[in-house]
């Protein structure tokens, strides 16, 4: 894993920045401010997070650490990858990411090309609870049964799944409601189980 970059600025274009380290020039892909931040000649240290796939290696270079941060943790959340990871944080600040999260600001969200409602929503539940927020900020407290299955079966259907789907996947969670159920912890659990099926 390589952690950072430091060298000179050999090259830079709309996307990406060259900086030579050891005599080797390494392509860096970052957001136009961080690019902004760069020029041809001078040093630069740069915090990246490499992206392994079968037929590429990419590393993603940032302007700080939180930047890194939360590109690392948006791409946790399912139908996030590096790109989309990386214009989230090329569109909001980590702070703008982590009050969207937290509060369920769907539509500052949605101003980074390629989110959608649905997506907005889906990264909303699925990273709330990673992104520093206190528990129960937003009506996760213990509901009665069958609140909490009609919430899930809501919250299911609002993502697009259709009743029959969003009913089988109730049943599969139902057993891990418990006496105090927690609606978003069981939200995530049936998305988990309907993305198996």
């Amino acid at each position: 894993m390589i952690a950072f970059v430091r060298g000179q600025v050999a090259a830079l274009s709309l996307t990406s920045a060259v900086v030579e380290v050891g005599g080797v020039g390494l392509e860096l892909m970052c957001t136009p401010g961080t690019l902004a931040q760069l020029r041809t000649g001078s040093t630069a240290t740069l915090p990246t997070s490499m992206i392994v796939r079968e037929d590429s290696l990419t590393l993603y270079g940032f302007a700080d650490e939180e930047e890194k941060t939360i590109f690392e943790l948006v791409q946790t959340a399912s139908g996030v990858g590096p790109k989309l990871a990386q214009a989230i944080v090329a569109v909001l600040s980590p702070d703008g990411v982590r009050n969207a999260i937290a509060s369920d600001d769907v539509r500052t969200l949605t101003k980074v090309p390629g989110i959608g409602q649905k997506g907005a929503q889906r990264i909303i539940l699925e990273l709330k609870d990673r992104i520093g927020v206190a528990p129960g900020t937003s009506g996760a407290g213990p509901v009665a049964d069958a609140a909490w299955r009609d919430q899930v079966h809501q919250g299911l259907v609002g993502l697009g799944y259709n009743a029959k789907d969003a009913d089988k996947a109730v049943d599969a969670v139902a057993g891990e409601a418990g006496a105090a159920p927690d609606v978003r912890a069981l939200l995530r659990a049936a998305l988990r189980s309907l993305s198996k099926a």
